[in-house]
């Protein structure tokens, strides 16, 4: 047995002692009855006293407390006075006194050893477990250590899976062989060097990673690990981001097309009268110069040819609105929650842009519904954004996109926020084409939304909202309302 197990063999066998109230009395006169054995069997060799006794006083010391150790110390002198004549009384209490105080130092000495090697042993393990938790982090974090020379010198598991470089190939080599352009030398003069740096890494199969690296310097000149770098994978995120404003491209696209056909359809209504009026009066004025006699005729053919261009204007404001107008398009079964988190990067852009947060509460159980997915997520895109819009200045903004189905025929959507809301005269015209409350706006956001909701079969409603701002609702079919029975 070792030193150390041993060590911790009399440590574990002291503390079970020590739950026992007697145990340690009994550790005393076993020790003592052992030790004046000993003593009596050394009688044929010479002459010993109290010295064989020592070996009991360290046993009990390093077994049991304090008073234990005193009580065989007692029980030592007690014997030894007991079997060894002494020619005074003097000399008696003399050795006993001095082995008593030899004795009760040497027991201080060992119970000090024992309070070291218990404090001792628990450092040990505290460090044990600190490396073993050190340990297993570093096998989860992607880390790699570099000399001054920027040459790899390790790396953990993770970022050898990560660079797809087993550590055997990868160690000895630069690290710019992995990440382009990385210099150690112009470390931390680099701005890109920063905590939002974004690096391209080749890793050894051939595919591209964007990474964020953060970098530590050891400063210890006999140290061959000088930097100490972390990798964290941003491909995902960057995946998501490109994704996101792809489908903000696209949902943009789709708005302008459908403002374009609410705007032509507008127009159409609103010069459809006067140009009719027109038409109307110019006729009358043919009219008249017929009856003028052949001295109009010119004029009169002036005026139809004014009458057939008034004409071709109305036939071309009618293609353009058959063209520009919402399309017919069919509706399919989708998700809602899949619909929404489809353009959960485009609201994310939107909130972050304008410091608000927007919560998202869309219960995922029964939600699929009849709709037309590029319509419904524009025109979900379009409530959010007037929703931040109008928490302008706002202290701790906040928009809530809830959805659930709420019979079974609809599953009802509401975008809400806690700014001030609309005037209740305004809400009787904000869905009007051409009508805005907004400084510059063309007012045809929420005329398209509506057009869009009532592609669906819905209808776009607007109420206060209990979070104090406006709520804007409407209700999509579910997948059970179109099916054949």
């Amino acid at each position: 047995m070792s030193r150390e197990s041993a060590i911790a063999f009399i440590q574990t066998r002291t503390e079970g002692l020590s739950k026992l109230p007697l145990a340690g009395y009994v550790v005393a006169v076993v020790a003592v009855v052992a030790a004046m054995g000993v003593r009596a069997a050394l009688e044929g060799v010479g002459s010993f006293y109290y010295l064989p006794l020592l070996p009991a006083i360290m046993a009990t010391a390093l077994l049991a407390g304090r008073l234990e150790t005193a009580f065989a110390i007692l029980l030592s002198i007690a014997a030894n006075v007991a079997l060894v004549h002494r020619d005074s009384v003097v000399d008696t209490v003399a050795n006993a006194v001095l082995f008593a105080a030899v004795a009760w130092l040497i027991s201080e000495g060992f119970r000090s050893l024992r309070a070291y090697r218990t404090r001792a042993g628990e450092l040990s393990r505290r460090l044990a477990r600190r490396d073993h938790m050190l340990q297993t982090i570093l096998a989860s974090v992607p880390v790699v250590t570099l000399d001054r020379q920027g040459i790899v010198r390790s790396l953990t598991p993770s970022a050898s899976a990560m660079l797809a470089a087993p550590e055997a190939l990868a160690v000895g080599e630069p690290f710019d062989l992995f990440v382009e352009g990385f210099d150690l030398a112009t470390f931390p003069t680099t701005p890109q060097y920063g905590p939002l740096a974004h690096w391209v890494a080749r890793t050894g199969d051939g595919r591209t990673l964007h990474l964020n690296i953060q970098l530590g310097l050891n400063e210890d000149a006999g140290d061959p690990d000088h930097a100490i770098i972390s990798l964290t994978d941003l491909t995902d995120s960057h995946a998501a981001e490109s994704h996101a404003r792809e489908m903000h491209a696209q949902l943009n696209r789709v708005w302008r097309l459908n403002s374009l056909g609410e705007m032509a359809a507008t127009l159409s209504h609103e010069l459809n009268q006067p140009l009719s009026a027109s038409v109307t009066y110019l006729h009358a004025a043919q009219t008249d110069m017929r009856n003028a006699g052949p001295a109009a005729d010119n004029a009169s053919r002036t005026v139809d040819l004014a009458k057939t261009q008034l004409l071709r204007a109305g036939e071309i404001i009618r293609r353009m609105r058959e063209l520009l107008a919402h399309e017919s398009r069919g509706l399919d079964v989708e998700s809602t929650h899949s619909m929404i988190a489809d353009i959960q990067g485009v609201l994310g852009m939107i909130g972050r842009t304008a410091g608000v947060s927007i919560e998202l509460r869309i219960d995922d159980a029964d939600d699929a519904v009849w709709a037309e997915r590029i319509q419904f997520q524009q025109a979900m895109v379009n409530l959010v954004r007037n929703a931040v819009e109008a928490l302008d200045g706002e202290a701790n903004p906040l928009v809530v996109v809830t959805g659930r189905a709420i019979s079974p025929e609809a599953y009802e959507i509401r975008v809400e926020d806690n700014g001030v809301g609309i005037a209740t005269a305004d809400m009787e015209t904000i869905f009007r084409p051409l009508m805005s409350t907004k400084t510059g706006g063309m007012g045809l956001g929420l005329s398209v939304t509506r057009t869009i909701i009532d592609s669906h079969g819905g209808t776009l409603k607007v109420e206060a909202s209990p979070m104090g701002g406006a709520a804007f609702s409407f209700c999509l079919m579910r997948e059970r309302e179109l099916v054949e029975p």
